[in-house]
């Protein structure tokens, strides 16, 4: 697994997956219908069940155009365990990845907390 940020974080090739099950080398491919990776990596349960740090929340909006984007559940929770887990996030109306954290494009829907934070 080609991941250096993920040893970083201090997790290995065992604690995380792919939501859809694509081969972790190739789930950052660009699906050029969507704008969307192939696969987005997750935590696996047993990280999960170490418990969430942040609420679990699905919907996001983007700053830059004001629309709303909603993630599956799988994503939610990695991000409730590990807000900074993920460098960036999609937006579905721009159709792009975007950055996220204390100076990132996103904000928690009916929040001004910013994702990734």
């Amino acid at each position: 697994m080609k991941l250096p940020w993920m040893k970083k974080k201090g997790y290995g090739p065992d604690d995380v997956r792919t939501e859809k099950g694509i081969p972790i080398d190739e789930h950052q491919e660009i699906d050029p219908m969507t704008g969307q990776q192939k696969d987005y990596l997750v935590l696996i349960e047993k990280e999960l069940s170490k418990g969430y740090i942040r609420p679990v929340r699905r919907s996001y909006t983007h700053l830059k155009c004001g629309n709303v984007t909603t993630m599956g559940e799988s994503i939610a929770r990695t991000y409730a365990r590990d807000p900074s887990f993920y460098g960036g996030t999609f937006c579905a109306h721009c159709g792009g990845h975007f950055p996220i954290g204390a100076n990132g494009e996103f904000v928690w829907l009916d929040s001004d907390e910013k994702v990734g934070t």
